[in-house]
């Protein structure tokens, strides 16, 4: 990690924040990991995937209405939050485990879930602005790239209890949940409050969360940012479609967490080179290769091992790498005494826009070849680099 010490941060917060953030995003793609196993089981269409996940998506939106309405993270020590999201994250995935047999008992689970997760992903972003704000870009892709680590997770987990152990797939349910309940364990545990925090808000935050329209700044990575949603998680639920075109099993599996989790380079080095060039140029640089994988679809979707894979593989890395970017653009920018509140805001009408681009391409899927739908994809980083200009200029 690079050295973002600051008077006040001992030097095994940015490490913890990072290992919370990773344990704790674990139960984000736990169904995904094992719809093969859902759907023999159960007999579900392929077209389930995208609800499940959606589901989750829509927990995340409410959730983080929820917690930027009422300013939970800024009102609230984002330590408790955390931890008591953690907390409810696992519980809730051990629900979901008992009632999988009831395809709406399982999404009404994973939208809780969701909901819980809003007080993890954001809440650590704002725990990391509050310790690191120089070199927010930096702390951010390291906090990100333990999202993106996390969210993979489950694809290893099945792997590794279908090929070695031989384990049901309920042992992903259950591990994740582990993972949930000790990240906030960990961080409350290891991770104080800074000591120059902002002062906590005491009432809705009106005119900080209308900065999102009317800041020029905020507007630009805002924006920026739901281009780059419109792709990022779509992504996430068609690899695993892409790669079983010449995959399957725990060979899948592995592939897939190898593809996702690869966006956990471009987060961690996309967070070093902004110390460099700045966060603007960085997202706008990861943010157009990942426009152009989507483009490349046709002709490298059949193309040779070699090609196939670097491509899936800078694919990966790429539309994971902008995230910690925006993120910071916008924490930076955004008024100190509501960054919590309108990074979660943001957040939340970005999900709401991966909920609406997962379910149009999933329903697509039985009807147009991958080749062709992919490129569609490019859609979001184009608009997303338009929206990006200002801050781009300004680099």
């Amino acid at each position: 990690m690079p050295n973002l010490q600051t008077p006040d941060a001992p030097r095994h917060v940015l490490p913890v924040i990072v290992a919370a953030q990773f344990l704790g995003t674990s139960p984000w793609f736990a169904v995904n990991a094992v719809m093969p196993d859902l759907q023999r089981e159960f007999g579900w269409p392929a077209e389930a995937v995208g609800t499940l996940t959606s589901a989750v998506q829509l927990g995340f939106i409410l959730g983080t209405l929820v917690f930027a309405l009422l300013a939970v993270a800024d009102r609230l020590p984002a330590r408790r939050v955390f931890m008591g999201c953690a907390l409810a994250s696992a519980a809730c995935t051990l629900a979901g485990l008992h009632a999988a047999a009831s395809f709406e008992s399982l999404l009404f689970w994973r939208a809780l879930t969701g909901f819980c997760l809003a007080g993890i992903y954001p809440v650590g972003m704002k725990i990391a602005a509050q310790w690191f704000p120089r070199g927010l870009g930096a702390a951010l892709g390291w906090l990100i790239a333990a999202l993106v680590l996390g969210s993979a997770l489950p694809h290893a987990l099945r792997a590794v209890t279908a090929s070695v152990a031989g384990w049901p797939w309920s042992a992903v349910f259950q591990a994740v949940a582990l993972a949930s309940a000790a990240a906030g364990l960990l961080l409350i545990a290891a991770v104080a409050e800074p000591l120059h925090a902002p002062a906590r808000a005491v009432g809705l935050q009106w005119r900080a969360l209308a900065s999102v329209w009317t800041d020029r700044r905020v507007r630009a990575s805002v924006l920026g940012y739901f281009g780059h949603m419109f792709e990022l998680y779509t992504m996430w639920v068609l690899v695993p479609f892409v790669l079983a075109t010449r995959l399957q099993g725990p060979a899948l599996s592995w592939a897939a967490f190898l593809v996702l989790g690869a966006g956990a380079i471009g987060c961690a080095g996309g967070g070093v080179a902004a110390l460099r060039i700045g966060s603007a140029r960085v997202a706008g640089l990861q943010l157009g290769a990942s426009g152009l994988c989507c483009l490349a679809a046709p002709w490298l979707i059949g193309a040779p091992d070699v090609l196939f894979y670097a491509w899936l593989v800078l694919w990966g890395i790429t539309v994971s790498g902008d995230s910690p970017q925006f993120s910071a653009l916008t924490a930076r920018n955004a008024p100190p005494q509501a960054v919590g509140s309108v990074l979660t805001l943001t957040n939340s009408i970005g999900f709401a826009i991966s909920i609406l681009s997962i379910q149009g391409f999933v329903a697509l899927l039985p009807h147009v070849a991958l080749g062709s739908l992919l490129p569609w994809l490019g859609l979001g980083p184009l608009l997303g680099l338009l929206a990006l200009r200002p801050l781009l200029t300004r680099a």
